[in-house]
């Protein structure tokens, strides 16, 4: 007999799976950071291919999130989450035995459309399985494992990485692939949307164009020239034949494609036609604004995970473990979050939850860039880091919740693809952005202080780039020689300065963030828009 008290225990249970499920793709987002420098020394792979390592996952995340939150509410929530899992895990395999980088790569833009079914399904059913109080404490479960797993995922990396082989950090997702699975086929019961609609295909292209375009300029930009060619690229294995370089044709495609997408989505709302992004939601003020403060916040909050690492291995010495252990100090953190955000619920109204992890997170990053430098020591890192986990942790959840507030349920797979979007598009560019920080400011310190040295402009390119193009993974090589001891110390302190850049425009990021909060008042308006109403059929959704 199904009583209610099973029922709860059921939903519950569901909800344990749903949270390791999202372990399952924040784990892997950031276990690579950790491993990185071993995948350079094994692959050896350069600085450019170190970013997209970590873009080609995101930059298809962030591409399809939109289009499998709407084919989650048409054909199944569960049924796509499941495939998402298989298709992450099957893409694992291919990372763990890749024997190049380019087919690093090529595995981690298919883990990238695994991931893309997975997140927006876990918020979805959550939306659509929890009211009241229960979806605030779910959902402060939801976010503090994002943040949690995003800290212990480096400890997971470091450990596989030093005790076996990075190629373990990729297949450690299969048994948790397998659990996943059967959990949720026992626990969590299937939902839809009860008008489904057709998939707005043009939207779906024109989201991708303007996403992927975006991203590669960003990345490439340093290497390629911001606005003339400095290093000539191959398409297709022709030469660029053009002194403009592609990176100011891709940021105009990917604006162009944003006002095509724009025009296309209301043009179809217009006619009464479905949309890929819900655009009558943004007419409902917590959803619009937390949108824009997600995206803000997220180009501070997941881009500094890409530096940190390789700055404590490369310029301080740690090892993969090391630097993982230290690193434990934000899951703590965000842990502690957890019960501090479940505690609050329902007491405290979420957007000052958010301000006050946001500003949390503004002290830890700010205080860690301070801290940053050739001779620093990790005691002052642990306390620092701790609090931005704090911070992590207490936005992350919160900030989510005031999004989805006042979401129809019927409608809840579109607005947690355009929730999950906005957060993927905002982590897409920090990693991009931030990476370019680091490294560019790392060149252009080293190459400013081998200048003082009176080093020739041929060996101090050829210095500069070795350290630029390696991620840092030559400084220790430079430091073997005699000859080259000075600008092993030149390039640990340029790559501590780009390190400190970095650290600083995180900050500076999440100070935006922390801005933009405001526009959230107390918590969003109560009204919904008319055209995003459903009547209380609507609740068969939860079933």
């Amino acid at each position: 007999m199904d009583t209610a008290g099973n029922r709860t225990g059921r939903r519950w249970a569901g909800l344990v799976f749903i949270s390791i499920a999202v372990s399952l793709i924040i784990v892997d987002s950031t276990i690579v950071n950790v491993a990185v420098p071993s995948i350079v020394e094994d692959l050896g792979i350069s600085s450019t291919e170190v970013q997209w390592v970590q873009e080609a996952y995101t930059l298809v995340f962030a591409s399809l999130l939109l289009v499998f939150g709407s084919l989650a509410d048409r054909f199944g929530r569960r049924r796509l989450m499941l495939v998402g899992v298989v298709v992450f895990a099957a893409a694992s395999i291919a990372a763990s035995f890749a024997p190049t980088g380019e087919l690093l790569i090529a595995a981690r833009l298919v883990q990238g459309i695994g991931g893309a079914m997975i997140l927006p399904t876990t918020l979805s059913l959550i939306n659509a399985t929890f009211r009241g109080r229960e979806r605030g404490i779910a959902f402060a479960v939801w976010g503090s494992t994002i943040g949690g797993m995003a800290a212990v995922g480096p400890l997971l990396g470091g450990w596989l990485t030093t005790a076996f082989s990075w190629r373990w950090a990729f297949g450690i997702n299969i048994p948790l692939g397998v659990i996943i699975v059967i959990g949720v086929l026992l626990t969590v019961a299937e939902s839809r949307s009860d008008r489904p609609e057709r998939i707005d295909g043009v939207g779906a292209l024109l989201s991708v164009l303007t996403m992927a375009p975006l991203v590669f300029g960003l990345i490439e930009g340093r290497t390629y020239g911001w606005w003339t060619v400095d290093a000539v690229p191959q398409v297709g294995g022709w030469p660029w034949p053009f002194a403009l370089s592609p990176v100011p044709l891709a940021f105009a495609l990917a604006l162009v494609a944003l006002a095509a997408f724009i025009a296309w989505g209301l043009h179809r709302q217009r006619q009464g036609r479905s949309t890929l992004l819900a655009f009558a939601l943004f007419r409902i003020s917590s959803f619009r604004n937390g949108n824009i403060a997600a995206a803000v916040v997220s180009l501070g909050e997941f881009g500094i995970i890409l530096a940190l690492p390789l700055w404590l291995q490369f310029v301080v010495g740690f090892d993969a473990l090391q630097t993982g252990l230290l690193l434990l100090s934000l899951a703590v953190g965000s842990f502690v979050a957890s019960g501090v955000a479940g505690a609050l619920s329902g007491r405290v109204a979420p957007v000052w939850v958010v301000r006050a992890g946001l500003l949390a997170e503004i002290v830890g990053v700010a205080g860690v860039a301070l801290t940053i430098g050739p001779d620093a020591t990790w005691g002052p890192l642990i306390p620092l880091l701790f609090v931005y986990g704090l911070g992590v942790g207490l936005a992350t959840a919160q900030l989510t919740g005031v999004v989805l507030a006042e979401v129809p349920p019927a409608a809840s797979g579109q607005a947690s693809g355009t929730q999950s979007t906005s957060r993927q598009l905002g982590a897409a560019l920090g990693v991009a952005i931030l990476g370019t920080v680091l490294f560019s400011t790392t060149a252009g310190v080293l190459a400013s202080s081998l200048d003082q040295r009176g080093v020739p402009a041929d060996q101090r390119d050829q210095v500069v780039s070795q350290v630029v193009d390696s991620a840092g993974a030559a400084i220790a090589g430079l430091a073997q020689s005699p000859q080259t001891q000075g600008a092993a110390a030149d390039a640990r302190a340029a790559f501590s300065d780009g390190t400190r850049a970095a650290a600083f425009t995180a900050a500076g990021f999440l100070t935006l963030g922390l801005a933009s909060t405001l526009a959230l008042g107390a918590g969003g308006s109560r009204r919904r828009p008319k055209d995003a109403r459903v009547h209380e059929a609507g609740k068969t959704d939860a079933a």
